[in-house]
């Protein structure tokens, strides 16, 4: 038997103020996209902010439907409308921002499972790390890649095969 360990390391800010005015400004979109989410049954508004290289900020926000789970994740609609925009672009970074009555929540919301797998495939198929900022009231965290927060993601399939 082996014993391994996982270690992930990552930045804590107190405010936005602290960040580099790029991430800063990508958080601010991440958090105006919480204004357009669409969320009557979770009162749980999600918005995120999406970096492109080639400049673009691609946007998205949570939409829930009566027919749940036929909803989807700010994360997911950002970047699915990226790589559908913007096929040849490479995703650099991506915010998220999450309020509950009116308000930033007090602690950090992260991607659920479901989008840190997409999100590490579009890493993969990109190439570069994508710096995931996770933002609230209290803190900002920001990880160096998308694999920070999935590190066994499913990657097992070739992507030659896959339609």
């Amino acid at each position: 038997m082996q014993k391994k360990q996982l270690n992930i390391s990552y930045q804590v800010y107190q405010s936005k103020d602290e960040l580099p005015a790029e991430w800063a400004s990508l958080l601010q979109r991440a958090t105006e996209a919480t204004e357009r989410s669409y969320a009557p049954y979770s009162n749980f508004n999600v918005g995120a902010a999406i970096l492109l290289d080639n400049g673009e900020v691609v946007c998205g926000s949570n939409q829930e439907n009566a027919a749940y789970p036929s909803g989807l994740c700010a994360e997911r609609s950002a970047c699915y409308y990226a790589g559908a925009a913007f096929p040849g672009a490479r995703m650099l970074a991506i915010a998220v921002a999450a309020r509950q009555d009116g308000k930033l929540t007090e602690t950090p919301t992260y991607p659920c499972g479901a989008c840190r797998q997409a999100l590490v495939q579009y890493e993969n198929r990109g190439g570069v790390p994508m710096t995931v900022i996770v933002g609230s009231a209290t803190r900002i965290e920001v990880f160096d890649s998308v694999k920070d927060l999935l590190p066994f993601a499913f990657d097992n399939l070739d992507e030659s095969v896959m339609i």
